[in-house]
């Protein structure tokens, strides 16, 4: 039986790693929803609405992505899911640190949402090293943003951060 899944994140930027992720889950799940999390106390390259223009523009004309819903939130997570009735939060797992951190947090959220689970997924091993952090570097400094994320979102990123 499939289910409706959350898959959220800053996306800050969305990543070929995240995407990767987005459509393996649409095999698991009969809704995928992608929720932007965006927390005014940590700052941002891109705001909110840019960061869902940038997912929607990613899967326009992804035939795997029929089943997927784009929407932002500000709050707990499991609330916001709860709210949207997902019965699943999707995270990504990269590497051993990864798996810790997400472990505790989907321990906490099994807490406060008992009806919640969570479902990590690893994506492909050509996007394992890639994290949002290292591509906003890359793009800092002007490096080739070609293999790590989509074409608009490196456009994106240069426009905001010029050439350097």
């Amino acid at each position: 039986m499939k289910h409706v899944a959350l898959y959220p994140g800053s996306f800050d930027p969305i990543t070929f790693g995240h995407l990767d992720i987005l459509e393996r889950a649409t095999n698991l799940f009969d809704k995928v929803i992608v929720t932007v999390a965006v927390n005014k106390e940590k700052s941002a390259v891109f705001t909110g609405e840019e960061r869902l223009a940038l997912i929607h523009e990613c899967l326009e004309g992804k035939s795997w992505a029929k089943n997927i819903t784009v929407n932002k939130f500000t709050g707990l997570l499991v609330n916001h899911a709860q709210k949207l009735k997902a019965d699943t939060l999707i995270r990504g797992v990269r590497q051993i640190s990864d798996f810790e951190y997400e472990f505790r947090m989907a321990l906490t959220n099994k807490r406060l949402a008992p009806d919640v689970d969570t479902v990590f997924l690893m994506p492909d091993e050509e996007f394992t090293f890639i994290s949002a952090s290292l591509v906003k570097e890359i793009a800092y400094w002007g490096g080739d943003l070609t293999s790590f994320v989509p074409d608009n979102v490196a456009e994106a990123l240069k426009s905001k951060y010029g050439n350097k």
